[in-house]
């Protein structure tokens, strides 16, 4: 029941102090908006479709990193997240009430790009169900990735920097926007080894059924990311504490 109570005030108080400051607005929320109607306003009907995938996973990026940017460095240079570690919680509550936070606006920013899509064509033929579990393992995954670099920064820009770093070269190693069977070979090892390659392989195979890979495989290698990356972020969090 403590646990519980921690849970629900953290992720409260993220919520009500964090989510509508001047960095989260202008990358979780303005950068993909933006992304999102210009790709839409210059395609045809016919290619909605196949850019939809992509613009989701690129708001499910950005919302879930630009998040956890400015709530864990702004409550480092606080020193409030320090005092956060030492609360008699478990590490593992307090990193989950970070991250389901950043997961929820994660996922809410995924449906943006859905709903102006909706204005175009005709949505009927996706299948719901998978898109929903893509989008979560996907805002997972994406969170825990915020949750790594926000703590090895000690302020927002810098947490934006390394996150931009990271972000826009997932956008065209993914096989978002260019097939991995288009890239050179010497990157394709590399888009292999990036979480939201399986996740936008699971959208597409979703809305478009042109998916490279089985449900299966896709599904599975995002539940190891999570585990590997909630098991790095947790022991960089720990070195942290003990430093």
């Amino acid at each position: 029941m403590k646990s519980l109570i921690a849970f629900y005030n953290i992720l409260k108080k993220d919520i009500t102090n964090y989510y509508l400051k001047p960095p989260n607005i202008s990358w979780g929320i303005i950068f993909p908006l933006s992304w999102t109607l210009m790709q839409l306003l210059r395609s045809v009907d016919s290619s909605i479709l196949e850019l939809l995938p992509g613009l989701i996973s690129t708001s499910v990026l950005f919302g879930t990193t630009s998040m956890l940017a400015v709530t864990i460095t702004f409550e480092r240079s606080g020193r409030s997240f320090e005092r956060l570690l030492l609360a008699p919680i478990s590490l593992n509550t307090l990193m989950l009430a970070k991250i389901t936070g950043t997961i929820l606006f994660g996922m809410f920013n995924a449906f943006v790009p859905i709903i102006f899509a909706g204005f175009f064509i005709n949505l009927s033929d996706i299948n719901w169900i998978i898109v929903i579990l893509a989008v979560f393992l996907i805002a997972v995954t994406s969170s825990l990735m915020g949750l790594l670099i926000a703590v090895s920064a000690q302020q927002v820009f810098e947490a934006q920097t390394i996150s931009n770093f990271f972000r826009f070269p997932m956008l065209f190693l993914c096989g978002l926007f260019i097939p991995i069977s288009s890239l050179p070979v010497f990157l394709k090892p590399l888009s292999y080894c990036l979480p939201l390659t399986y996740g936008a392989d699971i959208l597409k195979g979703a809305i478009t059924s042109n998916n490279s890979f089985s449900y299966t495989l896709c599904f599975v290698m995002l539940l190891i990311f999570t585990v590997g990356l909630f098991t790095v972020s947790k022991y960089a969090i720990e070195k942290k504490q003990n430093q």
